[in-house]
């Protein structure tokens, strides 16, 4: 239960005074649904009014504060013209201008002969200073709560940023006093304000200095919230470890006989990552494990052994995929590789249905089924596994902590190995796979030669169609990826329709198409036919980003790829280069170009390591967008920024490790204070874990 401590946090936005339900809706849609919510919502940057200007020399455009005498008033005569105050002081003159004003408001607000304090953004229209609109209008008496910096958030349309700020300052005004929970070497040591002091710190900036990452209060709740994500995923590891699992120890029988074959040799990269599953496999405990490889470093064959020494000792093994297509790829892999072999494979899909899907749910509930391939259709409620020894999961950027434990509900104590083809900095492994032990795949396979990446203008598309005539007469095949799949009046981009339509004029029959508008059966015929090489050039969006292994295809040509990110073009390019052949990946830009897409092109241009693509797209772009757009596998910091607070997220791990060491239950002083860390940032799960551990 969540103490009594941080009940005030923990209630809807809308007991906040004067919250009513129309801006709660607002709040909420903004912030989250809670007042803690809004803690989070950090300033963009402020407003300084205690600028108080001479009015002759009030700067245009920017906010200022005045003390004026209301002189005159010259209500509007229809409706679309402004009704105009008039007002002055020794340094000026200055109107004050509302569009459709209620008149008995202004005069309330602003009689004549009155003094007033004015703030507002100043604006010069027919050569006199107005205010459209003045943010504040009050007495003198007023003046403290209006010369003051004013912090600027990101908002909603039809919030005001007025009254985003009094909610924000009513949370603030109740904050309760928690026990700290920070190593109080590192707390003295970073001199930090305490939790409530940092918060309010946050929201009360005085210079642009307070915005900045490495502010003392930033850095401080930044560190609170990286300290309960490793806490988080260090419960759940302390949780699962404790969990009896199947001690799985095949005869290696199927293993041989897949081994005896295979076409090539596994790399010794491939060898020490199936000692280390193979040994968490026959311990009492379950695994949990990351296999992390770049493209084409071998991860699938790795997995397949694993799931046969499941097999070869009674159970069940599953493979999960994230999209249809991927999924197909691997059950076509699999069949391939045991032909002659007694192994049970089958697919199951959300396009298998009725009588169909009922007969493979019959099948494994009854053990007649070894290998299951799929969706996440394999893990719905009625699916149900006679026994279930290891869940593999293909593309684990795809789906996030949670949804790790939950797939694992559908064996007692199955095993789990997770595989990313998608590079990651270890930054961002310690805040997405912490509770995960981590095998990478650093060696590609015996025979691959590095892919040739060139750069060259779309201007230039004349040129690369003529080498694609070269390369087809040559038994070559080619992927051409564009971002979008027609053209949008509002964007200047490149369509796959449009490509398609202009490349088949050219090579005719030899040109393919493929986008995710398209119907399965759709897409399994182009792909079927590109397989067999009826189609020499394929035309696609990036539903081919992930998985798709076409050994044949040797030219990868990515259109405007300055509109990716580095990740997504490394994944692209990934998809040729999978054979013995020399390959190529041709990255064609539209002018003009900016510096950060300048500079994506050049890094890809560079080098062929994922791991090292990984590192610059961090530094580019941050942890937010690392991937080409936001997935649910890395978690999203409201605080935090992995790439101005990497140094803390280490110290954070290594915090917690050593605390865990002498306090697993979270029972001590520290320890308890640490509970109310989770629950501030709602890591639910984590107290959980806690409690079943």
């Amino acid at each position: 239960m969540r103490p009594n401590s941080l009940n005030t946090l923990f209630r809807p936005v809308t007991a906040l005074p004067g919250v009513g339900p129309r801006i709660g809706n607002l709040l909420e849609k903004l912030t989250g649904p809670n007042v803690v919510d809004l803690l989070w919502h950090l300033p963009s940057g402020l407003i300084d009014r205690r600028r108080m200007p001479k009015l002759m020399e009030a700067p245009v455009g920017e906010v200022s504060t005045f003390i004026v005498r209301v002189e005159s008033h010259y209500p509007s005569r229809n409706k679309r013209q402004p009704y105009k105050v008039i007002c002055s002081n020794d340094t000026g003159r200055l109107t004050l201008v509302f569009f459709r004003a209620r008149k008995d408001f202004i005069y309330a607000s602003l009689p004549t002969g009155s003094t007033k304090i004015i703030s507002g953004k100043i604006e010069k229209f027919d050569g006199e200073l107005q205010i459209a609109h003045p943010d504040y209008i009050g007495d003198l008496e007023d003046a403290d709560s209006i010369l003051r910096v004013e912090p600027i958030y990101p908002m909603t349309s039809g919030l005001s940023l007025k009254v985003f700020g009094k909610s924000v300052g009513n949370v603030l005004n109740t904050l309760p006093i928690l026990e700290e929970w920070l190593d109080l070497t590192l707390f003295r040591t970073e001199n930090w304000p305490s939790w409530d002091s940092a918060v309010k710190a946050i929201h009360s900036p005085q210079s642009e200095n307070d915005l900045d990452a490495c502010a003392p209060a930033r850095r401080r709740l930044a560190y609170d919230e990286l300290l309960a994500n490793q806490l988080t995923l260090a419960l759940i590891r302390q949780a699962a470890q404790k969990q009896a699992g199947h001690p799985i120890a095949g005869d290696g029988r199927l293993r041989e006989k897949i081994m005896t074959g295979l076409s090539f040799s596994l790399t010794d990269s491939q060898n020490e990552a199936l000692t280390e599953i193979e040994s968490d496999m026959a311990s009492e405990y379950r695994m949990l494990r990351l296999l992390q490889g770049d493209v084409g470093s071998g991860k699938t064959i790795v997995s397949i052994i694993a799931m046969l020494n499941a097999v070869e000792s009674g159970l069940q093994a599953v493979l999960m995929a994230p999209t249809e297509i991927l999924a197909r790829q691997h059950y076509s892999t699999l069949l391939k590789l045991a032909k002659g072999i007694e192994l049970r494979i089958t697919l199951l899909t959300g396009r298998e249905k009725g009588k169909v899907r009922q007969a493979i749910l019959n099948d494994l509930k009854s053990a007649r089924i070894n290998i299951i391939v799929g969706t996440h259709a394999l893990f719905q409620e009625d699916v149900i596994y006679a026994d279930l020894g290891i869940v593999i999961i293909d593309e684990q950027h795809r789906f996030g902590v949670h949804q790790r434990l939950a797939l694992t509900e559908k064996g007692k104590g199955c095993d789990m190995l997770v595989m990313t083809a998608t590079p990651i900095p270890r930054t961002l492994m310690l805040t997405a796979y912490g509770d995960m032990d981590i095998t990478q795949l650093r060696e590609k396979p015996a025979g691959r030669k590095a892919i040739t990446t060139r750069v060259v203008s779309v201007d230039r598309v004349a040129r690369v169609v003529d080498r694609i005539q070269d390369n087809i007469n040559k038994g070559n095949q080619i992927f051409w990826i564009c971002p979008i799949i027609e053209e949008l009046q509002s964007q200047d981009l490149a369509a796959a329709k449009y490509r398609f339509d202009y490349l088949k004029k050219i090579f005719r029959e030899h040109v393919g198409l493929i986008h995710g508008r398209m119907t399965k059966n759709e897409k399994d015929s182009v792909m079927s036919d590109f397989n067999k090489g009826k189609i020499k050039v394929l035309v696609a969006t990036t539903i081919i980003e992930v998985g798709i292994d076409i050994s044949n295809a040797t030219i990868m040509i990515v259109e405007q790829a300055e509109r990716f990110g580095l990740s997504q073009l490394h994944q692209l390019r990934g998809r040729v280069g999978r054979s013995k052949q020399p390959s190529s990946c041709l990255l064609m830009y539209k002018k003009p170009i900016n510096g950060i897409a300048r500079k994506r092109l050049e890094v890809m241009r560079s080098t062929n390591d994922g791991f090292v693509i990984a590192e610059e797209d961090l530094k580019l772009r941050g942890s937010g967008e690392l991937l080409g757009t936001r997935q649910s596998g890395l978690p999203i910091f409201r605080v935090a920024n992995i790439r101005d607070h990497a140094d803390l997220l280490s110290t954070a791990h290594k915090d917690v490790d050593m605390f865990l060491k002498k306090d697993p239950g979270l029972k001590t002083k520290r320890g308890l204070a640490l509970r109310n860390l989770l629950y501030l940032f709602e890591r639910e799960i984590a107290m959980q874990n806690l409690k079943s551990g």
